[in-house]
């Protein structure tokens, strides 16, 4: 439905180069990337609000690239609200819809059909200002979708809300994209919106498109170094791999990894923090890859502590408060790791 070809752009210390965006019909797509990657501007330059200096952007098969913002069919939302302070939270809501001669019952009607899938009816009389921050991201969500936008593009629309809000939002915007199945593009620093919300996930390095693909093809499947240090892999450690028959061993120095590649040469061995198990000693397993070391580190994170393993290298696994206390692991103690096979990634360098 979206097609982003070769789009690039430069505006102060921000650019995009050469990005390659395909959104389908009906898609809730989610952009992640660190701080100056490009994401906002992307977001802006598809609405329209930045011309680019080469490429295209086509909508539904037609392209758009200097079509007029208003006239592209594209709503956008933003982590401040920008809601009118002077205005209530009703005339906010049909603000577009007055702009484009709407007949006033069929704005009445509309504005209170999208608040209500917002759960903000019982608000449309309040202004802005005596809201909560869930409530008024609410309002200019349905800003946005009562002109019935082909696109909405949400830059990071949760970020400012406080973790029960965040969750509970998070939920109604998956209810609002089934019922009403417009394709958004969605900004995120938060792994929680990927796995709740998008049905593919595009990571940007540097104003491109690096990665695109399902939230497991991304997480699991990583295409560079980059991205699975930025979609917290944690393991990650260069090596030398030797391909023998359909299995492979991957030389780390200290250690030696086995797995599943047909990836010779230099190359980043990486496992996931979950795909670690880590004992006090070591059992009888499946699991080829089985190291004894030493405890350096246990950082407790709420429900969740990260444990670090010297086992010639430092392995990273995620354990519950609980399991290190019934398993007795502590800074200077002896641990054992293991892990399959399958749960090493092979990244060439």
């Amino acid at each position: 439905m979206l097609d982003v070809r070769a789009l690039s752009l430069s505006l102060g210390e921000f650019s995009l180069d050469d990005v390659d965006l395909t959104v389908g019909a009906g898609e809730y797509l989610i952009i992640l990337g660190p701080t100056g990657a490009g994401k906002t501007i992307l977001l802006e330059t598809i609405a329209g609000i930045y011309a680019p200096a080469s490429g295209t952007i086509s909508l539904d098969g037609r392209e758009i690239t200097r079509t007029d913002p208003k006239d592209r069919g594209i709503g956008m939302v933003y982590q401040d609200y920008m809601l009118f302070p002077h205005l209530t939270v009703g005339e906010n809501i049909g603000f577009g819809l007055r702009q484009q001669k709407i007949e006033p019952d069929r704005i009445k009607e509309r504005v209170s059909e999208t608040a209500n899938l917002l759960g903000i009816g019982h608000l449309l009389d309040r202004t802005p200002l005596t809201l909560s921050g869930g409530e008024q991201q609410r309002a200019a969500i349905a800003r946005a979708l009562v002109l019935r936008p082909r696109v909405l593009l949400l830059d990071e629309p949760l970020s400012a809300l406080d973790a029960v809000t965040r969750d509970r939002l998070r939920r109604e915007l998956k209810v609002v994209h089934r019922a009403m199945g417009t394709t958004i593009v969605h900004i995120t620093h938060h792994f929680e919106d990927i796995f709740a919300l998008a049905d593919r996930v595009a990571v940007m390095q540097d104003g491109r498109i690096v990665q695109a693909g399902t939230p497991d093809e991304v997480f699991r499947q990583p295409a560079t170094e980059f991205v699975a240090a930025f979609t917290g892999m944690e393991n990650i450690f260069p090596g030398i791999s030797r391909v023998r028959g359909s299995e492979a061993a991957i030389d780390l120095g200290a250690i030696t990894l086995r797995t599943v590649t047909a990836v010779e040469g230099d190359v980043y061995a990486g496992i996931r923090p979950e795909e670690v198990i880590v004992s006090r000693e070591a059992f009888e397993s499946s699991a080829v890859n089985a190291f004894s070391g030493t405890v350096v580190e246990v950082q407790q994170n709420g429900i969740f502590s990260r444990v670090v393993v010297d086992a010639g290298v430092p392995f990273v696994a995620v354990l519950t408060r609980q399991s290190i206390a019934r398993l007795g692991l502590a800074e200077g103690g002896p641990a054992h790791v293991t892990f399959k096979a399958s749960a090493v990634h092979v990244i060439p360098r």
